[in-house]
């Protein structure tokens, strides 16, 4: 079903901005911002379009915070369009932060890090496939040490359920971020996560570990997820900016 839609404009205190108005039988409005900076409004007919102007305005602080994380996480996130070099300046993102690559030669061959940077000892500077899989080590390995961390500490939450601590896996995923075999006992954890922050990674094994006690997607599940994380849906957004 095609829908009528417009693009209007709302002067802002920080700035103008700009939005695609979409008019459908919903009883809400709706407001949807794309991490490519587009904003989406959905509305009944019947509203008027001053009136979601204003609304515009009411919610332009919001709309402006995420148009700025946007923007900044596109300056700090470097984007590969080939296969890496692994040479110093190169960008990871590392539990939400974009970390820089340092590359230094050396005899004892190791990947470290802090808040800023990663740094990578390898004998050869040059040997591009060494470099390579040392990162990949080191990544795999703080993706174990990080999720089995979370996913115990999200396990203390389901004890007074009798839910056993599940196996936890963790691969590439393309369009999920985990999924859960409750009848198996396995929560499997896009290896991915490991690029979001923290309390995104917190979401994500709770949403999983929701469904051993709700194995779907109903209100029940959802009050559930609310009962034991009230801010998942902030979470979840955050999440969505990392798709």
């Amino acid at each position: 079903m095609k829908y009528i839609s417009e693009i209007r404009q709302v002067q802002c205190k920080q700035r103008l901005l700009e939005y695609e108005l979409i008019r459908k039988p919903v009883k809400n409005i709706n407001l949807r911002i794309k991490v490519d900076g587009k904003i989406y409004v959905s509305a009944n007919k019947r509203v008027a379009s001053d009136f979601i102007d204003n609304f515009i305005k009411e919610k332009q602080d919001y709309i402006i915070d995420a148009l700025e994380r946007f923007e900044e996480r596109k300056k700090r996130s470097k984007i590969v369009t080939g296969q890496r070099e692994y040479l110093s300046g190169e960008r990871f993102n590392i539990l939400g932060q974009a970390l820089v690559l340092q590359v230094i030669q050396g005899k004892h061959e190791s990947v470290t890090y802090d808040e800023e940077f990663i740094y990578i000892t390898v004998k050869d500077e040059d040997d591009l496939r060494r470099k390579e899989n040392l990162i990949n080590k080191w990544l795999k390995e703080l993706q174990v040490e990080t999720f089995d961390q979370i996913s115990r500490e999200v396990h203390q939450l389901f004890i007074k359920y009798n839910l056993k601590y599940p196996v936890i896996r963790t691969r590439k995923m393309k369009s999920r971020w985990g999924s859960c075999q409750y009848k198996k006992g396995i929560i499997t954890l896009n290896s991915r996560l490991i690029e979001v922050p923290i309390r995104c990674i917190q979401y994500v094994i709770l949403h999983e570990f929701a469904h051993f006690i709700h194995p779907n997607h109903s209100k029940r599940f959802y009050d559930f997820v609310g009962t034991l994380m009230p801010d998942w849906k902030d979470r979840k957004k955050e999440l969505e900016m990392w798709s």
